[in-house]
């Protein structure tokens, strides 16, 4: 199996609150609150481990209150890459409700500094050289910039790792520029960076991204790469929390695609590995059985061929 690092530059503390449904101004009482150490390269190690790849994770870690994380990565065996700031890591509220909607409340992280940034960058160049590839995955936080961001990818690039990318926004834009393997964005934030879908998909193969992974929801998934476009329909599950969904999809397809299996078989394991991560709350694969009959529910079809 592969030796993959992960970097969670704004990693978070999730404190999902179920609830029948959220009633705005009200008292509301809640059946279950539950405390994870999360953020999106975190929640795809966590499947990745579970699919039985060696795993390290990293980023910038609040000093004042580590013991999630340090509990985590204890009990999951995995390498520990990450700089201590100072201050707390954040604490993101997602108050999932019966029906499946989930809303979130998240906050900035800790304020991390020039000395810092070294620090990981140093880290990398020196334990770059001992993955197969890297997931750059989540927010940025206060005091990184999105030019230092593009800088990081492209450090991780030369170092010959295939690198998978799962941001927004502004890091999502700079991020493109170092020419990722993969990116895994959803349609709203494909859209915000590069307007028409089929430009930026032609966008992105020309500027080195073999593997574009476009995430809709309960419609599917749809990769396009040098060889074929696959869409995926998932089968209709129970909603627990829409959260991990993306980053669970990402670790199956870093999974199959580094597994050398075929392309079919990567969407289709990855799409259902989705499934199964929205009727839960939490991370990683909890029942092979259940994966299994999901994975025969994911329907596959060839959209275009490139």
């Amino acid at each position: 199996m592969a030796h993959i690092l992960t970097l969670t530059l704004n990693p978070a503390l999730d404190l999902t609150v179920r609830l029948p449904r959220l009633e705005p101004g009200a008292v509301n009482r809640s059946e279950t609150l539950l405390t994870h150490a999360a953020g999106k390269g975190v929640n795809v190690a966590q499947v990745l481990a579970d699919l039985g790849h060696h795993l390290s994770v990293g980023g910038f870690l609040g000093a004042a209150n580590p013991e999630a994380f340090d509990a985590l990565i204890a009990s999951r065996g995995f390498g520990d890459a990450f700089i201590r700031v100072p201050g707390e890591t954040r604490s993101n509220i997602k108050i999932a409700e019966q029906d499946g909607q989930v809303t979130d409340i998240n906050a900035p992280g800790p304020l991390v500094s020039e000395q810092a940034q070294k620090d990981l960058l140093n880290m990398i160049a020196i334990i770059g050289p001992g993955f197969d590839a890297v997931v750059v995955a989540g927010s940025l936080p206060r005091g990184v910039s999105p030019q230092w961001f593009q800088a990081m990818l492209q450090q991780l690039k030369d170092l010959g790792l295939k690198v998978a990318l799962d941001t927004s926004g502004e890091a999502l834009r700079a991020g493109l520029q170092a020419g990722p393997w993969l990116v895994k964005p959803n349609t709203e934030e494909l859209a915000e960076v590069l307007g028409n879908p089929t430009d930026a998909i032609n966008q992105l193969h020309q500027q080195g991204v073999e593997h574009v992974v476009v995430s809709d929801g309960a419609a599917g998934v749809t990769w396009y790469s040098s060889g074929a476009t696959l869409h995926a329909t998932p089968p209709t599950v129970e909603v627990a929390s829409t959260v991990g969904a993306g980053d669970s999809l990402l670790a199956g397809m870093l999974h199959g695609l580094l597994s050398g299996d075929t392309p079919e078989h990567t969407l289709r394991r990855a799409t259902a590995i989705a499934a199964m991560a929205v009727t839960q709350i939490g991370f990683g694969i909890s029942d092979d059985a259940q994966l299994a009959r999901l994975e025969s529910g994911v329907q596959i079809r060839t959209l275009t061929e490139q």
